[in-house]
């Protein structure tokens, strides 16, 4: 009789904890439950609020340009395309100082040693375009360098200006690599080579150069070095003095530049605002990576993450 009671003490014991067992693990998925709903609205919280930062920096040039100022557009670094200096970039910057109309006229705050003739071209043409379009000048400050495509670009402004220690100049055109036939032969290195083309193979760094293709590149060099000169005297008119070294690629300093009609005259982007433009307010129109997307880009990874801690802790599995 013991026995029994005893059975049914246990069995009474049992059947309270696995009930007390059950109550808990739903409770506990409850809490995982809320507390995934809670996060996900954080998460679309946030990235609401990026959309609105995104929108808020898109348009804080155009908020800030009401008033007379002088527009400035940064060409820094390599000329090419995808880079800050590209094309895409500095044409869309012009266009947006352009059309504003509290824009008294663009300033071309320049930095850098050249790059692409191809994207040099294209805003230098764009600049020529939107002049004319517009009524609007534009002149160029130049800081360290400005060499090659940069100069290229800034012969389309009205007026250079530059530090008596700038470097500008360099017009003239290059390509360059390296060949490795002679230290294949030392080395007793095949070069096994197939193509469908006679000229395919052209510049191969591991093949001997051939005169006829050598000749041919040097002939399409000259014909760009040719483009580039036209620009420059376009652009520079009756103030270029032109000397047998001046579309030699050679650079000079600033004063130099001045001297050779290749610049107007000493200045900085202050001074030109406040003397050249008349309006000493100043607003940068450079294209620069936008913030919310930044933000939204890390904020991503970050969820990525915080999703995944997310849902170890509720119990899901991500296979």
């Amino acid at each position: 009789m013991n026995n029994d009671l005893g059975s049914a003490s246990t069995d009474r014991n049992w059947e309270r904890a696995t009930l007390e067992k059950l109550v808990f693990a739903t409770i506990k998925e409850q809490q995982s439950a809320r507390r995934w709903k809670i996060f996900m609205r954080l998460v679309w919280l946030a990235i609401i609020g990026a959309i609105g930062w995104m929108v808020y920096t898109n348009n804080t040039v155009a908020s800030s340009a009401s008033t007379p100022h002088t527009a400035v557009i940064q060409i820094k670094g390599e000329i090419a395309s995808g880079a800050e200096a590209s094309a895409e970039y500095v044409v869309d910057a012009l266009r947006t100082a352009f059309e504003d109309k509290g824009a008294q006229a663009i300033v071309l705050l320049i930095d850098s040693p050249g790059g692409s003739p191809v994207q040099a071209g294209i805003i230098n043409d764009e600049i020529t375009r939107l002049k004319a379009l517009h009524n609007k000048k534009v002149y160029a400050v130049v800081e360290e360098t400005c060499a090659s495509a940069a100069y290229y670009i800034a012969a389309a402004a009205d007026n250079i200006y530059v530090d008596k220690a700038s470097l500008v100049g360099s017009i003239g055109v290059l390509m360059d690599g390296f060949g490795f036939t002679g230290l294949m032969d030392k080395l007793g290195i095949e070069r096994r080579l197939m193509t469908a083309g006679a000229n395919k193979a052209m510049l191969d760094p591991f093949s001997p150069q051939d005169d006829a293709q050598r000749a041919y590149i040097q002939s399409m060099l000259g014909e760009i070095h040719d483009q580039f000169i036209e620009v420059v005297k376009k652009g520079r008119g009756e103030r270029l003095k032109v000397t047998p070294d001046t579309f030699s690629g050679l650079v000079w300093s600033g004063q130099q530049a001045v001297n050779l009609g290749l610049a107007d005259q000493l200045g900085n982007l202050d001074y030109v605002a406040r003397e050249v433009v008349k309006a000493e307010e100043i607003v940068d129109y450079t294209h620069k990576e936008n913030v919310g997307l930044r933000l939204a880009r890390r904020f991503g990874a970050s969820v990525g993450e915080g999703l995944f801690v997310a849902a170890r802790s509720a119990g899901v599995q991500l296979k």
